[in-house]
């Protein structure tokens, strides 16, 4: 009875890490088309609309629920409560907010870190060509996450089962 026990936890066990494995793999491309759709939205507010970055900022984490939104949402806050602080300081604040939930890759993380360098320091000319620079990293990003996505995710699931069942037959 023990025996069978073990190897329904450890069976468990290899197949929640492959369904975690695959649901970051989906987590990641459906951050970055939040993403790119938080830019776009973003663009819109600052170069069409001429709104304030902490009225866009807002008005981008009441769109929609996730964690780009929250991310959002939280440098807003930031940029409202912090006197003083530099919209770089709220970025990376907001940032270090919501990292743990990103499922972005670091060099993705990286870019979200040089975005918050670049937002809100010039003029809106300035503002329109950084944002279309991001929208294309991203957008090339998400097509990768895509393509591996549809690559990796049904690998990862299967692995985990298999695993845990080969790790129940090498110890019986």
């Amino acid at each position: 009875m023990l025996k069978l026990l073990g190897a329904v936890l450890i069976i468990s066990a290899t197949t929640l890490t492959g369904f975690y494995l695959a649901f970051r793999l989906t987590e990641r491309s459906k951050q970055l088309r939040e993403l790119q759709m938080c830019l776009q939205l973003l663009e819109t507010e600052i170069y069409y609309g001429s709104t304030p970055l902490t009225i866009a900022f807002k008005r981008l984490g009441q769109q929609e629920e996730g964690v780009i939104p929250a991310l959002f949402e939280r440098c807003a806050y930031y940029l409202e409560h912090l006197d003083g602080a530099t919209t770089y300081a709220c970025w990376q604040r907001a940032l270090a907010d919501v990292e743990n939930r990103l499922a972005l890759k670091n060099v993705e993380k990286e870019w979200l870190y040089h975005f918050g360098k670049v937002v809100g320091g010039s003029d809106r000319e300035d503002q329109h060509k950084h944002l279309r620079l991001m929208l294309a990293q991203f957008g090339k990003a998400e097509k990768e996450a895509e393509a591996e996505q549809h690559k990796h995710e049904k690998m990862y699931k299967t692995l985990g089962v298999l695993s845990g069942v080969l790790i129940v037959i090498l110890m019986l």
